[in-house]
């Protein structure tokens, strides 16, 4: 298979090519126009993939998280919260649930999701905070399709448009990453904890961006950016 080929895309306006290691995309409120075009764009159909990301939030409603439209499905691959406790995973526009067991918690906290799929099984994974939800079955035989838009804080219902307020994200995503393959557990493990992979095609350290809208770059609160000196001083 050849290996994913990405090139820089100009949707509506100045492309961002930045590190963004240690910064979050802020998404202040609910709101049809505010999103992130990620400036990458595929030229082949994948066989599989991995998308792995990290995200805070105190909404109470269904919203999307990660969006890849191509021209003939609007949920070519969708990552989907829905409230209180299920993930939708979409492929070619068929769905897949994961149910995670709810956390008793009074304050919002941060949370690193990755799914995974590939054609030859159609076996979809999710991994919440790096631990794994039973396997589950979708698209044997599929191929993702090219020339896709990719969007971060929108649902898309149609190529590159179409958006539902009622679906937007509000809160924080940072450590957006995306790769051609199946991530082993000890890979995901490492993403997980901020380790550095090979660079690759979707790269949260070198990742091209537009921000469209309401939506503001600022460095992260996350507890997994403070440095290991500050922390033992905070425990003193």
């Amino acid at each position: 298979m050849q290996p994913l080929a990405l090139i820089l895309v100009s949707l509506a306006g100045a492309v961002s090519q930045t590190n963004l290691f240690g910064h979050v995309l802020i998404f202040p409120k609910a709101s049809p126009t505010a999103y992130i075009p990620l400036g990458t764009k595929n030229k082949q159909s994948l066989q599989s993939f991995t998308v792995c990301l990290r995200y805070f939030s105190d909404l109470t409603r269904d919203y999307s998280l990660f969006s890849y439209a191509s021209r003939t499905s609007d949920n070519e691959i969708l990552l989907f919260r829905s409230f209180p406790d299920v993930y939708k995973i979409y492929i070619g526009g068929t769905a897949v649930t994961f149910r995670v067991p709810e956390k008793e918690k009074k304050w919002p906290e941060w949370v690193h999701i990755c799914t995974s799929w590939e054609s030859a099984t159609g076996i979809v994974q999710l991994w919440v905070d790096g631990k794994p939800l039973p396997r589950k079955g979708l698209q044997k035989g599929y191929s993702v399709k090219a020339e896709a838009v990719i969007l971060l804080g929108q649902d898309q219902d149609s190529y590159g448009a179409g958006f539902d307020e009622n679906q937007s994200f509000v809160g924080e995503i940072t450590d957006v990453h995306m790769w051609d393959h199946v991530l082993t557990p000890a890979e995901i493990r490492l993403i997980k904890n901020n380790e550095v992979l090979p660079l690759h095609p979707m790269d949260w350290r070198n990742m091209s961006y537009e921000i469209k809208g309401y939506v503001l770059l600022k460095p992260s609160l996350c507890p997994v950016y403070r440095a290991p000196q500050a922390t033992q001083e905070e425990e003193l």
